[in-house]
C-alpha cells in the first residue's frame, strides 16, 4: 500500500526550469539614477511558482562584474554545489528539490551588498491533490519588503554590512513619504469580502520591520515554508529574513487603506495602498 502511494505522489509532481540573467540596470528612486545588481532586469527579482514536491532548476548567468551565489532561504534539502561562487561570464544551475516545504520561501545573493537587490519570492502551492488547511483564498499577493540605499552598492568594504537604508520598499516602491514626485507607491487591489493570502517578506539585510494594513487584521496561517497553528493579529513584526503568509479578509468599508512599513529601530514609514475595487452590496 505504501509504495503505491509513493508513486502516486510522484506522478503529481512537475519539474521547471527558470533562467536568471544576473546583470546591472539604472534605476530612478528617491529622485536620483544608479545602476544596481539586478535578475532580468527587475527589483525584486522574478517570483518561482511551483507545487509542494516538484523540482525546479534554476540556471543563473551571472552578466554582472562580480562573483556570485544565491542562498535559497528555507529550503530543507542540500543543494548540490549551492556555496560556489559564480564567476563574472560563468553560469551555474541549481537543482532545487522540494519535498515537505509549503508556503513562501525566498531567495538571495549571499553577500549583504548584492541581497539588497538581488532577491526573490519562492511560492509553492499546495500539489494538485492538496488542499490549504483554511479557507481557500480567493488569490494570494507576494509583498518583499525591501530597502534603498542612495550609494552605489559595489562600493566599501564587502565584509560589513551596508548600513542604515536611505528608504524602505514595499515590492520596490518607497511610496510618497519620501518627498521625491517620482516614487512609485505599491497597490493591492481587493474585491469587497474577498479573502486574500498574503506573503509578507524580510528582504531587508539588518532590520527587524513592523508592517500592518490600516483597519484590517491577520489571520497568521505558515512561517517560513510551513504551516503553522492559526493566530490573530493587527500588524506583523518580521526579524531579517523572516516570512509569514496571513490571511486578509477584505470586510471593512470600501475605500483605499494605508498599507505600511517600517523598521523597529526607526520612524521611517513607508507607505503602499489596499484599494477595494467593488461597491459592498
Amino acid at each position: 500500500g505504501l509504495l503505491f502511494l509513493n508513486i502516486l505522489v510522484l506522478s503529481t509532481a512537475d519539474v521547471h526550469y527558470y533562467e536568471f540573467f544576473l546583470q546591472e540596470s539604472q534605476f530612478t528612486k528617491l529622485c536620483s539614477t544608479k545602476s544596481i545588481l539586478t535578475v532580468n532586469g527587475s527589483f525584486p527579482g522574478p517570483e518561482i511558482r511551483v507545487r509542494r514536491g516538484d523540482t525546479v532548476f534554476v540556471n543563473v548567468h551571472n552578466q554582472g562584474n562580480h562573483a556570485v551565489s544565491l542562498k535559497w532561504e528555507g529550503v530543507k534539502g542540500s543543494i548540490d554545489r549551492s556555496n560556489e561562487l559564480i564567476q563574472p561570464g560563468r553560469n551555474f544551475t541549481y537543482k532545487i528539490e522540494l519535498k515537505g516545504e509549503i508556503g513562501t520561501l525566498w531567495w538571495h545573493a549571499t553577500s549583504a551588498w548584492a541581497a539588497a537587490t538581488v532577491h526573490g519570492a519562492f511560492v509553492i502551492s499546495p500539489a494538485a491533490n492538496e488542499d490549504y488547511p483554511f479557507p481557500a483564498p480567493t488569490s494570494d499577493q507576494t509583498i518583499i519588503l525591501g530597502q534603498w540605499f542612495k550609494e552605489e552598492l559595489t562600493e566599501g568594504d564587502k565584509t560589513i554590512a551596508p548600513g542604515r537604508a536611505d528608504a524602505y520598499t514595499i515590492n520596490g516602491h518607497p511610496g510618497e513619504t519620501y518627498g521625491c514626485s517620482n516614487d512609485t507607491t505599491f497597490e493591492m487591489q481587493v474585491d469587497y469580502e474577498g479573502l486574500y493570502l498574503v506573503r509578507v517578506i524580510n528582504a531587508v539585510v539588518n532590520e527587524t520591520m513592523v508592517f500592518g494594513v490600516a483597519s484590517h487584521s491577520f489571520t497568521i496561517v505558515g512561517q517560513n515554508g510551513a504551516y503553522t497553528k492559526r493566530s490573530f493579529t493587527n500588524s506583523l513584526t518580521l526579524a531579517p529574513a523572516q516570512v509569514v503568509d496571513v490571511l486578509l479578509c477584505a470586510n471593512v468599508n470600501v475605500g483605499h487603506y494605508y498599507i505600511t512599513a517600517r523598521p523597529s529601530s526607526g520612524t521611517y514609514i513607508t507607505n503602499g495602498i489596499l484599494r477595494y475595487l467593488t461597491t459592498s452590496s
